[in-house]
């Protein structure tokens, strides 16, 4: 019989609960999985000190957030609005650092409040200059090495825009000059891959940089570890890729004599694998015995774009509303209830469907769409067609289903819009 995928942490009397009570499609995490994988993501093999930054953007709602302040994790915001959720979510000042590709309108406040700044560019690290001539900074560079599933998840090399070019380096020594600028930490950030020899080689780059500045105390490699979703995707190691990293941190110490801190900014890592939606089957419609059976769900592009942005796939599993899931296996492809033509689950990055096969569905079914902690809510296309934003649930470790986003009111897609007309 044909394999099928299988519910990660979710059981089936579960799901039929959730939908049940806070109805459906709905996002459900997991508490003790989200610990689980901060205390996994905390042993990053490190010679001379750790720490870890949760690269927000992958899920910033304010109960992950806080599970993950509790496990004494700390922030990396991509923009001075995530800056304030995070501080709204109970993290110092201290406690974030921003890296935005814009650059941050009140750059000046935010620093002088105590958040960490890091520099992604000639022109920011000016700007910087001039606002704290004498100031601590830290900067990010673009080794010229990226690594990831497809060019949209590498965020190294000539094809991305993050960081300072390796080769503008005299650039960078002659604004620091300038200004007088305290580099304490170089900062690169390669992309979703997870090739030990990249990371190896990154590295190798990245304490080049540590060289150049005598003042680097804490030298960061990002995050971006590739998170295994399906059954023939391989997750990242942390111990493999980390050893030889822990390594060059001793070599250069007995070369240098200083002793580097690690930071690494895991995000889909940390969270990915951490969150599940329940969906409704709400229609079944195919295309001849030569086409297709698509199963229309209550959910769409609207709240995971990922599959239609770059063809990513998520396990996709029945579960019976009657209580009896079907042992038959039928192949699908699974669509979204937008009306967009790209919104399509079960696709390859250009749009080509991929048929999969899951136990055979009736309309009413509830699909359960696996692995959807990171990028999915954070990075939905909120509103198309007027679809509210969806709820979101915590499963918390005494085992309670609790309300942590409420389903967005109609009126609050439209309440910003100004009437002109009457």
């Amino acid at each position: 019989m044909t394999s099928i995928e299988k519910l990660k942490f979710l059981n089936e009397g579960q799901v039929r609960s959730v939908a049940e009570n806070f109805g459906t499609p709905v996002f459900v995490y997991s508490q003790s999985l989200i610990e689980e994988k901060c205390e996994e993501t905390l042993k990053f093999p490190n010679a001379y000190g750790l720490s870890v930054r949760y690269a927000m953007k992958a899920n910033p709602n304010a109960n992950v957030l806080k599970i993950m302040k509790k496990k004494g994790i700390l922030i990396d915001a991509s923009s001075e609005h995530e800056v304030y959720r995070a501080l709204a979510a109970g993290f110092s000042h201290s406690e974030i650092m921003i890296t935005s590709q814009q650059m941050p309108k009140d750059l000046e406040s935010l620093v002088k409040s105590g958040v960490l700044f890091n520099a992604c560019s000639l022109q920011q690290l000016e700007a910087y200059g001039k606002l704290f001539p004498g100031g601590k900074i830290s900067i990010r560079f673009n080794p010229g090495l990226g690594s990831g599933h497809t060019k949209k998840a590498d965020v190294g090399g000539a094809t991305s825009s993050f960081g300072i070019w390796h080769e503008k380096i005299e650039e960078v020594k002659e604004i620091v000059k300038k200004y007088n600028l305290n580099v304490h930490k170089v900062h690169t950030h390669i992309g979703s891959g997870s090739d030990p020899e990249v990371w190896k080689a990154v590295a190798h780059y990245t304490l080049e940089y540590a060289e150049i500045f005598r003042d680097v105390s804490t030298v960061s490699l990002g995050g971006g570890y590739k998170v295994g979703r399906m059954e023939d995707e391989k997750t990242t190691d942390l111990q493999k890729i980390g050893a030889p990293v822990k390594q060059l941190f001793l070599d250069f110490a007995e070369k240098h004599g200083r002793k580097l801190k690690l930071e690494i900014e895991p995000g889909t890592y940390l969270i990915a694998l951490c969150g599940a939606m329940v969906t409704t089957i709400d229609d079944q419609v195919d295309t001849g015995s030569k086409g297709f059976t698509f199963l229309k769900l209550d959910a769409g592009m609207d709240s995971n774009t990922r599959p239609s942005l770059y063809g990513a796939r998520h396990p996709l599993v029945t579960v019976s509303k009657s209580g009896q899931t079907s042992s038959e296996v039928k192949d699908y492809v699974v669509v979204g209830h937008c009306c967009e033509s790209g919104d399509v689950f079960t696709q390859k990055e250009g749009g080509e469907p991929i048929i999969r096969p899951m136990a055979k569905a009736n309309t009413g079914d509830y699909v359960v769409m696996e692995a959807v902690g990171a990028y999915c809510s954070a990075m939905s296309t909120k509103n198309y067609n007027s679809f509210p934003e969806i709820a979101e649930v915590l499963l918390t470790n005494e085992k309670e289903f609790k309300l942590i986003r409420k389903k967005q009111e109609l009126s609050d897609i439209y309440k910003n819009e100004i009437q002109v007309i009457s």
